[in-house]
This record gives structure tokens, sequence and C-alpha cells, in this order.
């Protein structure tokens, strides 16, 4: 036997399902949460998420819509993330809403460890940051059509 510690892995399937649960329990402080798009999404792929503003900032009393993509190496990989509310933040794309990984340390430093639910944690961070709580944001009410990496217009309001 070797000295090393074994380190278990745990699968793609098993960690989403942790992550789940962890999602539909609202563990936290519940400014941030997330579940799946669609129960009958055998691959667990497509995953909803939602930050409240955070307060003292331009965000506050905004609700944010995310989409998230857990492709299928994901935990090894992180997932794409998108807003579907307009939002300006420095590390979200104004066109597509598509947060920008050479922006999000995060993204661009993922590890394994990391948890969807640790990424709207960060997001939350980044709205707080001194290059972001003073954004002037879109205006509330604004339904404005965006359109989505299968061509389709997804409508989007910020609540």
């Amino acid at each position: 036997m070797g000295s090393e510690e074994e380190k278990v892995v745990v699968p793609r399937n098993f960690r989403l399902l942790e992550e789940l649960e962890r999602g539909e329990k609202g563990i936290g402080d519940g400014t941030v949460s997330y579940g799946m798009d669609d129960a009958d999404d055998i691959l667990m792929q497509s995953w909803t998420g939602t930050i409240l503003g955070p307060h003292n900032t331009a965000y506050e009393g905004k609700i944010f819509q995310l989409k998230l993509f857990c492709g299928k190496d994901y935990p090894e990989s992180p997932p794409t993330v998108r807003f579907q509310s307009r939002i300006n933040m420095a590390c979200v794309n104004p066109e597509n809403g598509v947060v920008d990984p050479s922006r999000f340390p995060m993204l661009s430093n993922w590890r394994r460890e990391f948890t969807m639910e640790d990424l709207l944690i960060q997001l939350k961070k980044e709205m707080m940051s001194s290059q972001n709580r003073k954004l002037a944001q879109p205006l509330e009410g604004n339904e404005e059509g965006r359109t989505d990496p299968k061509g389709l217009v997804v409508k989007c309001c910020v609540m």
C-alpha cells in the first residue's frame, strides 16, 4: 500500500443530485437559489439560478434570473452561465448576458470542489465589488428579447 491518501471522486450525477438536494432545501441566507429547469432532464444539464440584488448597490431590490448549463464534463469543467435578466456588470456580455470566464476568475480558475451555489454567491459578491456596485442598470420592467444559443428569442424582464 502506498503512503498517499486515496481521493474518492464522486461521479457527476451523484454530485448533481447533491447540488439539487441542497438547492431544493434552500440552505444558505436565501439571497441565491437554484434548481433544475426540467425534472425530466436525466442528464441534469439545464439549471436556473436566482440572485437577489445586494443592499446598498445599484442591484438592490431587483431579482436576477440566470441559466446555468452543466455539460458532460461538469464538475471538472465549469458550467456556462448566462443572465436572463438584463444586467450591467463588468464580467457579463451586455449583448447576450453570458458571464465571461476571462473577466470572472471563479470560472477561469474553476476547481472541481466549486458548486453552482458557490458560483451564484460569488456573482453576488461581484455585484458588491467597487467596479460594479454603482453601475447604472437597465430600467426596471423593460421586457426585451434575448437570443439563446439555439437561436430562439427568450423574453425576460427584471421583476
